[in-house]
């Protein structure tokens, strides 16, 4: 049964701010004793959607904010103990592994497949749209490649994947990560001190 209180995760693992924001949120909602569910989403379709001007902003960086940008996340790795290292492939083609979340799910062991595609793509630079490495990755969590395989193939598990992005969309999202609590939305893994303040004061 689900919990009165629990914060909904829209998250893709193509990007460095979820990894960042990944364990942490957990560690929040442990804390709170807030039930956290997790929704896989495509942040690419989301980006076609509504928020187009990433695009835009690739084709075109500022370099005096690029360089912000990118101390900034290292900054942020280095406070939650993360190593990212850009990766040599970026955008990236996360579908399969944003479907494989669907399955690793149905497993119960979402979180820690997650987290070995963050790892793989952002820390060892490994291209988590090749089925090699994601054969490797279901070993490394014991999940059956075959049947992962099948399964992200399937018609409604893609399905899933356009509903949990159009979610999002329909709340008022435009990428990731983000998080809601009741009507409350949070964009970005430097919003998760507000979250936690906004917690600690609806849940003493």
């Amino acid at each position: 049964m689900m919990n009165a209180n629990y914060i909904e995760f829209f998250f893709d693992c193509s990007s460095p701010w979820t990894y960042l924001s990944f364990n942490a949120l957990k560690d929040l909602a442990e804390h709170h004793n807030v039930e956290l569910i997790y929704k896989p989403i495509l942040v690419g379709g989301i980006f076609n959607s509504v928020n187009p001007s990433v695009y835009e902003n690739r084709s075109k960086p500022l370099p005096i904010k690029e360089k912000y940008y990118l101390n900034d996340m290292q900054n942020w790795a280095s406070c939650r103990e993360i190593d990212i290292n850009w990766p040599s492939i970026f955008p990236i083609n996360s579908v399969k592994a944003m479907r494989g979340c669907l399955y690793a799910e149905l497993n119960n062991n979402l979180h820690e497949y997650a987290l070995s595609i963050f790892k793989a793509y952002w820390t060892d630079d490994q291209d988590i749209s090749s089925d090699k490495i994601l054969e490797d990755i279901c070993l490394k969590n014991g999940i059956d490649s075959k049947k992962f395989f099948e399964f992200i193939d399937m018609p409604s598990t893609k399905q899933k994947l356009i509903d949990n992005s159009k979610d999002l969309i329909e709340k008022g999202g435009f990428g990731s990560p983000t998080f809601f609590y009741k009507d409350k939305m949070f964009f970005g893994n430097d919003r998760l001190d507000l979250l936690s303040s906004l917690l600690q004061k609806e849940l003493i």
